[in-house]
């Protein structure tokens, strides 16, 4: 089936973004006195936000901070990966040459639950920004992913209906967008799935290279 536009998550889809967030995690996690967590685990809890991220971190290491304190380190892992954002991300094998072929045939955007000045800063750190036409990041919409305000609204900037975008993501928060907008979703294989089989997640299909989108 032909799209006449496509929406893509951006962490675990796009952009292998886990390495710098796992440095930003642990600086973060330093500032608390708390041991560092390795590159797997922050892959699991990549996804859902900064804030979800440090939460998953210091329930790992049995802790738990009142609210002031974690706005405190939230304020101090942001800072620290918005100066790092790119040292060690890069985006996936077939990303670029898949962009570059969708973007000359129809309008692309980012739906992504990562701030949107951060997600412009990443995709311009990586030279990806130009092939999006929208990017709709967290404080873009009314809500975040899983709700369907995120899609809805890229959709309404691209000038098209639901129907006929197509979303890519890594997730369930990705499907779970995708299906309260009426958008055809499919999952890449190599995201970050929070430890749930691929297949389980309710999409459309799944794809093992993002160049299956061509």
């Amino acid at each position: 089936m032909s799209y006449r536009a496509y929406l893509f998550d951006l962490d675990g889809t796009l952009v292998d973004t886990a390495p710098d967030l796992m440095r930003a995690l642990n600086h973060a996690l330093a500032a608390a006195g708390i041991a560092p967590v390795d590159e797997a685990l922050t892959r699991h809890w990549v996804g859902h936000g900064v804030r979800a991220m440090l939460r998953a971190a210091f329930e790992h290491h049995g802790v738990s901070l009142p609210d002031p304190r974690l706005d405190e380190l939230e304020a101090v892992c942001v800072a620290y990966y918005g100066s790092h954002i790119a040292d060690y991300s890069k985006p996936y094998p077939g990303v670029v040459r898949t962009l570059e072929e969708l973007s000359k045939a129809v309008p692309l955007a980012v739906v992504t639950n990562k701030p949107t000045p951060l997600s412009e800063e990443l995709l311009d750190a990586l030279a990806l920004r130009s092939f999006f036409q929208r990017v709709v990041g967290r404080g873009s919409a009314m809500k975040p992913k899983p709700d369907a305000a995120p899609a809805l609204h890229a959709c309404e900037e691209l000038g098209v209906s639901p129907t006929e975008a197509l979303f890519v993501g890594d997730s369930q928060p990705d499907v779970d967008c995708a299906r309260a907008a009426g958008c055809a979703v499919v999952v890449v294989r190599y995201g970050y799935s929070h430890g749930t089989p691929p297949e389980c997640l309710g999409a459309d299909r799944v794809i093992d290279s993002f160049s299956d989108l061509l």
